[in-house]
């Protein structure tokens, strides 16, 4: 099935890719009012804005692979509609790493880099995308605060501890179990807290 983005190829006359989210260029139109941050790759040949104040989520990822993928301790990593992303140069200099088959095939979920300095762009799951917000210029507290990490998971395989007050998960978030944290028990509420004023905003569908 051609429109089956898990069985596109990245080469060929029709480059069918370039035509959907989150490659698609959107028109100044659609992106009116919209351009919440803008982001780009090390050497600044690749670039994106993107059109949604607030993540869907935010976290800090232990697995292996995104240890690797970065060469860090963890990966940040932002989670956001495709069609939230919008190239405003470079997504002709992309390349694609497939780690479930250790391969440079554009097959989802992958990694994307850039394919001069070969930062990490983004990671393109079927659905959603997780972007980086270390990429990002944010310039205020507000955007900051927005981007923020919500939790850690897969902190079973951390390389070392973080006592931070947020929820820590075994392994997926929402799906395994939590670990014990140790800060200060005022630091927990507070942070509780804000995660209990993000969700009654999605509730209410101020997060747009």
């Amino acid at each position: 099935d051609p429109s089956d983005s898990q069985n596109q190829s990245t080469s060929g006359p029709l480059n069918e890719w370039k035509k959907r989210p989150p490659y698609k260029v959107h028109t100044d139109a659609e992106l009116e009012g919209k351009k919440f941050y803008k982001a780009e790759c090390h050497c600044g040949k690749v670039g994106y804005t993107v059109s949604r104040k607030e993540p869907l989520d935010s976290r800090l990822c232990h697995c292996g692979t995104c240890k690797k993928s970065h060469a860090s301790p963890f990966q940040w990593a932002a989670i956001f509609e495709k069609d939230d992303v919008n190239f405003t140069h470079g997504h002709h200099d992309l390349e694609w790493y497939d780690p479930s088959t250790k391969t440079i095939e554009h097959k989802l979920p992958c990694k994307v880099r850039c394919s001069y300095c070969h930062c990490p762009v983004m990671d393109e799951g079927r659905n959603m995308v997780l972007l980086f917000p270390s990429l990002m210029e944010l310039k205020t507290e507000e955007e900051r605060s927005a981007l923020r990490p919500r939790c850690h998971q897969f902190y079973g395989e951390r390389v070392n501890d973080i006592p931070d007050g947020l929820p820590k998960w075994t392994g997926l978030s929402d799906e395994s179990d939590l670990v014990e944290d140790s800060p200060r028990e005022v630091v927990q509420k507070r942070e509780r807290q804000k995660e209990e004023e993000r969700k009654k905003r999605f509730e209410k569908g101020e997060n747009e």
